[in-house]
């Protein structure tokens, strides 16, 4: 039997300063382990162009 440990699917991933660098990082990364990725910025310009990417990523 397999069991999958990075499998996050049905898990919300609140990631901050996830608009760049190395949160953006984690935030694919989570997202890519099947979690829905919640990011918070307090700049929208900025956040704007993250949601983008992250859309982009699937």
């Amino acid at each position: 039997m397999s069991i999958n440990l990075f499998d996050l699917t049905g898990k919300v991933a609140l990631v901050t300063g996830a608009v760049h660098g190395l949160g953006m990082a984690m935030a694919k990364g989570l997202g890519g382990a099947g979690a829905t990725i919640v990011v918070n910025n307090y700049s929208q310009d900025t956040l704007d162009e993250a949601v983008a990417e992250y859309k982009a990523a699937g």
